[in-house]
């Protein structure tokens, strides 16, 4: 079976920056499509000066959302390079910007203006706080998950609130936006007409907050910090055991069981005060005591072992590279090598997360240097209005 290329042929003018947008634009460039991205003369992308750590092709941060992309410099206020910023908007199958809300109108970038002259166009608007009462708020996910809500219910008890330990928000956002440009994509196949997809990081993060925004909505229960207890499933925590700690996850009844039986204590399950979910919940300050002594008698590798063996989902506090290394155990293949224009392998990187069948052909381009691509796009715009060449395989325009 022949592997495949979903967005082979879509045009993507990404003129966003950071995460949350070049994320986006990097899931449609390992599907297939050809990104150009549009950056700052002798600076770039903001995150291309991110670091340490720095590989030894740039910043590690840049490359981590980069990779299967053009670069094209353009100063956008320069009115000849603005006028090539345009003239790759009008080839373009979808356009990705996440400046101010009203910053690309004033270039004469904006929606209205480049729908009226190319009406197949996917336009995806990214900001901080939408593009109505909070238009003027810069967004930084930071400030998103603090205003948010998402740091108010993360982080311990009787401790300061935490942010997510990486930029959640605007992964989630980043997410979003991709579903929303596959949705127009896909209507247009019967529409002829593309579309205005606008996210933002505050309504991201707020439709992330699943089970604990509608506690408040459908039960007025405002959620609060609880370190990584749950706040509706017990045990479903870190646990003590003789080595440090092991997370435990007993979602059913069953599975409660089954641990209380494999720790010695079989009596906790017939226990009045344990036996059902919502027992546990409601006296949990008396049964994870109870668990702790037991798990006191082994390591926190062996209970993962024991407890998976017996179908309750358990395992040790792992780093990066040890959850790399876990999922490659798993034949996941987590990783793979990207190659530069001249097919030299220059790096490793985290792979496209979704497994097709039959199989997705994904390019394997490393990220771009800053301009390596300025000379081609021009070149290629400033040709005839046919917009892509013939049996192309990995992005590169037609000179």
């Amino acid at each position: 079976m022949s592997k495949i290329r979903p967005l082979e042929g879509i045009i993507v003018a990404d003129f966003s920056r950071v995460l949350a947008g070049p994320l986006c634009t990097m899931t449609l460039a390992d599907l297939g499509a050809t990104v150009i991205k549009v950056e700052r003369p002798g600076t770039g992308d903001d995150t291309r000066s991110w670091g340490p750590p720095f590989s030894a092709t740039g910043s590690t941060y840049f490359e981590s959302v980069n990779r299967n992309k053009q670069s094209v410099t353009l100063d956008l206020a320069d009115p000849a390079d603005r006028d090539v910023a345009r003239g790759l908007a009008l080839r373009a199958d979808v356009l990705v910007e996440n400046f101010k809300p009203g910053g690309m109108d004033k270039l004469g970038l904006g929606y209205p203006e480049l729908s009226a002259q190319n009406p197949g166009l996917v336009y995806a608007s990214i900001s901080g706080f939408g593009s109505t009462g909070g238009a003027h708020l810069p967004g930084y996910d930071f400030i998103v998950q603090a205003l948010g809500g998402l740091m108010s219910i993360t982080g311990e008890a009787n401790a300061d609130p935490m942010k997510a330990g990486v930029a959640l928000v605007d992964v989630l956002t980043a997410k979003d936006a991709s579903i929303g440009v596959l949705a127009a994509l896909s209507a247009r196949n019967s529409s002829g007409h593309g579309a205005h997809v606008e996210v933002n990081l505050l309504s991201s993060l707020q439709g992330a907050l699943a089970n604990q925004g509608q506690a408040y909505l459908g039960a007025g229960k405002v959620a609060t910090r609880m370190g990584n207890e749950h706040p509706s499933i017990v045990p479903y925590q870190l646990l003590g055991c003789a080595d440090g700690s092991v997370a435990v996850a007993c979602g059913n009844d069953g599975q409660f069981a089954r641990l209380c039986t494999e720790i010695g204590a079989p009596e906790l399950a017939s226990d009045a005060r344990f036996g059902t979910n919502s027992a546990r919940v409601s006296n949990r300050e008396v049964l994870i005591p109870l668990l702790e002594d037991a798990l006191g008698a082994d390591t926190g590798a062996n209970w993962q072992s024991r407890f998976t063996g017996i179908g309750v989902p358990a395992g040790k506090v792992a780093g990066i590279d040890e959850g790399l290394a876990y999922a490659q155990s798993l034949g996941l293949d987590p990783v793979i090598e990207v190659q530069n224009a001249e097919g030299l392998t220059v790096g490793k990187q985290v792979r496209h997360p979704i497994t097709w069948t039959p199989e997705l052909d994904a390019p394997t381009l490393a990220p771009p240097q800053l301009g390596e691509h300025t000379e081609a796009v021009r070149a290629w715009l400033a040709g005839p209005a046919e917009r892509r060449r013939p049996g192309t395989r990995e992005g590169q325009l037609a000179g």
